[in-house]
């Protein structure tokens, strides 16, 4: 207000050449004034900007040596970017942090999974529903906005899944007293003793750990039903293989439940169960200020190195049913291929030489070895290769590739 009584004078003033004297002073004035409340709201920012950065690096700054964060954001990268970065860089041995973050909907696979036999990649890709990679272990699981995702971080000591799980439990025994849930020795939650509304899996390292579950609340459980299929038959592997369970929803079996009550419910007995005094805090998880170097950690969750290529080693060997024009009943070939780090390593197809020479069966395998086992690169690498021929051989050709396509998801 100051400000503005300021300005009106001095250009009330650049009226009146005749008080061109008055008028250098009283500018002078108001530039100093200008610049004071510029420099004390810029120590403000500062201030608020140091404050935060403490609250998460400093122990000491939270009375009860907890927290509870709530991600503003629901990008599954994002997310679990998030809780890399708090896992790698938080000191947890005096503290403990509960992160509860939702996603829109995703695919996430654990560390040592197979992605070709754990969803259906061609439903996901019409969808534009995205394919993630945890560094915990443990099944495949479907996010959406009906599922809500709870992280326990605590030192390596402290690490307690059932009591964890206990949280859960016990918060939708006080907001819900008539469901009955109970927490399995497989670290599950069930629902009436049969359906699986929550998940587990953790990560330990040499002195944190880190612990999450789902929770469904609302999922779109036909999308889950879709999705969580797999995109490939005949795949051999030691890739850790999710165990199917029938899965219900919370509002299923009690419709009214709020996600408010459920998130305060969940809160309270976070604190309960700790000793705690912690209030819900909303932390966007994309900010460099409070979580350096974040960005970097969310972009090699991105990237198909990581979410493809770190697949355990597999082998697939799988009947290749091709079509011709001239045989009624078509005919089969056999497909024997490694797959290492994602790439095809060695290629193999037994194909009736009266269908295909022998020779472009062979230059066909060689094409593919070491292109990434995905039908889009496959697909550039095998189109050059198509112009090779023509008439009845690129026919054949095509219909092969296209089988071959299919097999890659």
């Amino acid at each position: 207000a100051n400000g503005h009584r300021w300005c009106s004078e001095a250009v009330s003033l650049l009226c009146r050449r005749d008080e061109a004297e008055t008028l250098r002073p009283m500018m002078m004035l108001f530039h100093l004034r200008r610049r004071f409340y510029l420099l004390r709201a810029g120590t403000g920012i500062q201030q608020a900007w140091t404050s935060s950065s403490c609250f998460f690096k400093d122990p000491s700054s939270s009375s009860s040596s907890g927290l509870v964060l709530q991600s503003q954001s629901t990008d599954v990268f994002q997310n679990l970017a998030l809780e890399d970065w708090i896992d790698a860089h938080l000191d947890l041995q005096q503290r403990s942090i509960l992160l509860l973050w939702r996603n829109r909907p995703a695919i996430v696979i654990g560390r040592h999974q197979n992605p070709w036999t754990e969803c259906n990649m061609p439903a996901m890709r019409r969808a534009m529903i995205p394919l993630a990679r945890r560094r915990s272990g443990g099944g495949t699981v479907y996010h959406d906005l009906g599922n809500l995702n709870l992280t326990f971080f605590a030192s390596k000591k402290a690490y307690d899944r059932q009591r964890n799980l206990k949280v859960v439990t016990e918060a939708l025994r006080r907001v819900c007293p008539e469901l009955d849930v109970q927490a399995t020795d497989r670290f599950d939650i069930l629902l009436n003793g049969h359906y699986k509304i929550s998940g587990t899996a953790s990560r330990l390292s040499r002195k944190s750990s880190y612990h999450h579950c789902t929770l469904l609340h609302s999922a779109d459980r036909s999308a889950l039903s879709s999705l969580l299929r797999p995109s490939c038959t005949g795949i051999q592997s030691n890739a850790t293989p999710s165990v199917p369970s029938p899965v219900a929803n919370l509002t299923d079996h009690a419709p009214s439940l709020q996600w408010e009550e459920l998130l305060e419910a969940l809160v309270q007995q976070y604190n309960s169960e700790f000793g705690l005094t912690s209030a819900l805090t909303p932390v966007c998880p994309s900010d460099e200020s409070l979580f350096p170097g974040v960005g970097n950690m969310e972009a090699e969750l991105r990237s198909w190195e990581w979410t493809f290529g770190k697949t355990p080693k597999f082998r697939v060997e799988t009947e290749l049913e091709l079509r011709d024009e001239q045989l009624a009943a078509g005919c089969s070939a056999y497909l024997h291929m490694e797959v290492k780090n994602g790439l095809v390593e060695s290629c193999r197809m037994d194909i009736p030489a009266n269908w295909l020479p022998l020779r472009l069966s062979s230059t066909l395998s060689e094409v593919l070895l070491g292109e990434q086992f995905c039908p889009h690169r496959a697909a550039a690498a095998l189109t050059v290769f198509l112009r090779s021929e023509s008439g009845q051989l690129h026919r054949r050709l095509c219909n092969l590739c296209e089988v071959l396509l299919a097999v890659m998801g």
